[in-house]
C-alpha cells in the first residue's frame, strides 16, 4: 500500500544532516542534505532502502528554518525520490525564496516539469543492472538545462553501453549538462570506468567525469548522516 505523504504544506523527512556533497560537481563542498521518505523504485545497488518507509511528517515552513539554521546555503534534497512528495515542489521554491542553492535528485520516474526552474535537477538515468531501466521516464530528459546533470550508476560493461545510447540518441552531450559516471561501489572497478571514459570523450563530450561517492571513501563504515 502506497503510503500518504499528505499536502503540499508538509513532508515525510526521513533525515537531515550537514556533510560535505559526496558526489557530481559540487562534490567536497558543505551542504545540508534533506533525505525525504518514500521511492517506488528498487534498485538492485540500493544503498537507502532506510528511506522507503521511515520518516515523520514536519511542516515545510518548519523544515525551511531549520536548514537556515545549519549554516551552508547548498541544499540537497534527496530520497528515495523527493518527486514523490506533493510538499517536495513548495519546499525547493521556498528554499530558493530564503537565498539558498537548491538540487535535487530524483530517479528519473517522476515528471520534474513542475520543478521551479531554480532549482538544479541532478537526473539518474537507470541502467539495466538496477533492474529499473523500464521506469525510466525519457520525457525528463527533454528538459535538461546546461546547469543540469545526469548520473549514470554503471555495474557492467552493457550498463555503459546503454548509458552510451542515452547519450548519442537524447543529444546529452550537446546540452552541455555534467554527464556523472558511478560506478556501482564495490562492484564495478572505477579504474575500468576512467578507461571507459577516456577511449569515449570525443564521444561524451568534456562534461562527462568520473563520479565516485567521495562519502563511501571518507566514511567507509557509516550508513546514515554522512
Amino acid at each position: 500500500m502506497a503510503r500518504d505523504f499528505g499536502t503540499s504544506d508538509e513532508v515525510v523527512l526521513n533525515e537531515l544532516y550537514v556533510s560535505v556533497q559526496g558526489e557530481g560537481t559540487r562534490a567536497g563542498q558543505p551542504c545540508v542534505f534533506i533525505r525525504l521518505t518514500g521511492c517506488k523504485l528498487r534498485c538492485s545497488w540500493c544503498d537507502t532502502s532506510y528511506a522507503f518507509t521511515e520518516g515523520g511528517r514536519r511542516s515545510v515552513s518548519a523544515l525551511v528554518d531549520e536548514v537556515l539554521e545549519s549554516g551552508p546555503r547548498l541544499v540537497l534534497l534527496t530520497g528515495g525520490d523527493p518527486l514523490e512528495q506533493p510538499g517536495c515542489l513548495p519546499l525547493a521554491s521556498e528554499l530558493c525564496d530564503r537565498g539558498c542553492e537548491v538540487l535535487i535528485e530524483t530517479g528519473g520516474h517522476e515528471d520534474t516539469s513542475a520543478l521551479d526552474p531554480r532549482v538544479v535537477r541532478i537526473l539518474d538515468v537507470k541502467c539495466p543492472a538496477s533492474g529499473m531501466q523500464s521506469r525510466n521516464r525519457l520525457e525528463n530528459l527533454a528538459l535538461l538545462r546546461a546547469r543540469d546533470e545526469v548520473k549514470f550508476v554503471v555495474a557492467d560493461g552493457a550498463d555503459l553501453e546503454f548509458a552510451l545510447g542515452i547519450v548519442r540518441d537524447h543529444g546529452l552531450a550537446e546540452r552541455g549538462c555534467a554527464l556523472l559516471f558511478s560506478p556501482v561501489h564495490g562492484v564495478f572497478d572505477p579504474a575500468e570506468l576512467s578507461a571507459w571514459l577516456v577511449t569515449h570523450a570525443g564521444i561524451l563530450g568534456p562534461q562527462a567525469r568520473l563520479n565516485v561517492q567521495l562519502h563511501k571513501l571518507i566514511w567507509p563504515r557509516a550508513e546514515r548522516g554522512v
